[in-house]
């Protein structure tokens, strides 16, 4: 669900989060692609999990943002919410980046055959 910005209430004193790093990166993929994976807040609007997120629609100057409404009733499960967010989650390799990078290099510059192919496909119209 979307919900105002203006309507999340956010306690900085509550954070775990205190090293918030470079947010450029993550201002940058917002402004290309939106928001990728939404904040989530309880029923309150109580910002759970997606502090960077939130301070950087803020700073693009976003009215909206896509939220997931948690039920939320104490604060274990709060805290929880914001931990699990955190820490439940797989990075990828080096190996894995690497294999990333090197797949859009090939789509950023198709071999000579996949211009060839390509050029003859727009050329009888098979687009």
């Amino acid at each position: 669900m979307k919900i105002m910005l203006n309507e999340i209430n956010v306690d900085e004193r509550k954070r775990l989060r205190k090293e918030l790093g470079d947010m450029s990166t993550l201002m940058r993929s917002m402004s290309k692609y939106g928001l990728l994976q939404p904040v989530v807040v309880d029923k309150n609007y109580n910002l759970l999990a997606g502090y960077r997120r939130y301070l950087s629609a803020k700073q693009l100057g976003w009215s909206y943002i896509d939220a997931v409404v948690v039920d939320a009733k104490d604060k274990i499960s709060k805290l929880e919410v914001e931990m699990d967010e955190n820490l439940v989650r797989k990075e990828f390799t080096y190996d894995e980046i690497d294999l990333a990078y090197d797949k859009r290099d090939n789509l950023l510059k198709p071999s000579i055959f996949r211009m060839i192919i390509d050029f003859i496909k727009k050329l009888f119209g098979f687009r």
